[in-house]
């Protein structure tokens, strides 16, 4: 069987250096907001091309911090409108509702899957404040034309960039990579491209205000030890898994380029007219944390798949305001966003899938 995602083999190659992480750690003695997260900070955010990075627990938590962290700030108050994709994960969602914002669903285009630029407007009202862009699957949402739009109305731009990790728009005047909005959430779930052994997550931005607001509410709301100045929470990132990140951080663009050379090979040779790839303009824009197929007969397509040994997985087969959870949604139609829950189904894509592996891929999938 083809895993979808061999985690062990991803990282097998980093056991010696993750030993030796674990040494430095206990030999310091030093477990949360050391070293080891300072450096990662450092790095991330000149990765980023950004002036700050503040580690936090989780991806999830990266996302509500900036929210809370904009209400510290009097740049939004609770009951304000979040413009959203509505075929975003949950989580997304989540994070907006744990702020006390309110979410405002727009439909994403059929060709890329991330928000459309063209429906946002429609969607502002005298309550909106943010357009939260999620960067679906790995490739970047159309954030000029998003830009375009949040300055004339005001409005804060954040990103969900939880699963695009290095897909960055080059800026060659200067060099290096930029920022598209007011700040960043990540996750290093196991799973991402940049990815620890265990949970952890970081928000990165140019705003000094917002990196000072958000290391202190990430810490109780205290900048010095029992002086608390605001109502946070614990959501650090763990000292160990900062090492692991330092360690992977460095392969990250390597390990990127591979998954776009997969994704070319099934671009280009996969052929089969009952199953729609994914657009891709052959930029840098995208990372394919994902790569995403469309057909009308996924259970099918999936049990054959199985039935010749590739493993393979929905993202995401309830789009979330058909959830349970969000039952105050439960009346709202998205056509395209349903369709898109309904067909979606993600192949095997990572840099230690083989070409071999990949040949018997296409092969299967040809033949189907």
């Amino acid at each position: 069987m083809i895993p979808f995602l061999d985690l062990k083999k991803i990282n097998e190659p980093y056991e010696t250096a993750f030993q030796e992480k674990l040494k430095v750690v206990l030999d310091n003695g030093w477990y949360i907001l050391g070293n080891e997260v300072k450096e990662f900070e450092t790095r991330f955010a000149n990765y980023c091309g950004t002036k700050y990075c503040i580690g936090t627990g989780n991806g999830f938590d990266a996302l509500v911090l900036i929210f809370k962290a904009y209400i510290v700030l009097g740049k939004l108050q609770k009951g304000d409108e979040v413009i959203v994709p509505a075929n975003t994960y949950i989580a997304s969602i989540l994070a907006i509702l744990q702020a006390d914002l309110v979410p405002v669903f727009v439909e994403p285009k059929l060709e890329t899957y991330n928000i459309d630029p063209n429906l946002i407007t429609e969607k502002i009202s005298s309550k909106t404040k943010v357009i939260l862009v999620v960067h679906l699957y790995g490739q970047l949402a159309e954030m000029d034309a998003i830009n375009e739009i949040a300055v004339p109305n005001n409005l804060l731009v954040i990103e969900d960039a939880a699963q695009s990790h290095g897909a960055f728009l080059e800026v060659e005047y200067q060099k290096s990579k930029v920022i598209s909005g007011n700040a960043q959430a990540y996750s290093f779930y196991p799973g991402k491209n940049l990815g620890a052994l265990g949970d952890g997550g970081a928000v990165v931005t140019n705003d000094q205000e917002l990196s000072s607001t958000i290391q202190s509410l990430r810490n109780y709301g205290s900048e010095t030890k029992y002086h608390n100045d605001h109502k946070g929470i614990n959501s650090r990132l763990d000292e160990l898994q900062a090492g692991f990140l330092n360690v992977k951080l460095s392969h990250l663009d390597s390990f990127n380029e591979l998954r776009r050379g997969i994704a070319r090979r099934y671009l280009v040779e996969i052929n089969n007219d009952k199953i729609v790839l994914p657009h891709w303009d052959l930029s840098n824009n995208h990372v394919f944390h994902l790569f995403v197929i469309r057909t009308k007969n996924r259970t099918e397509l999936q049990e054959y798949l199985h039935e010749n040994g590739i493993q393979t997985v929905i993202h995401y087969p309830i789009p979330p305001h058909k959830q349970k959870a969000l039952s105050e949604c439960n009346d709202l139609s998205f056509p395209i966003t349903e369709k898109i829950h309904d067909q979606v189904l993600s192949l095997p894509i990572s840099p230690v899938l083989t070409a071999a592996e990949v040949d018997y891929i296409i092969s299967v999938l040809n033949k189907y």
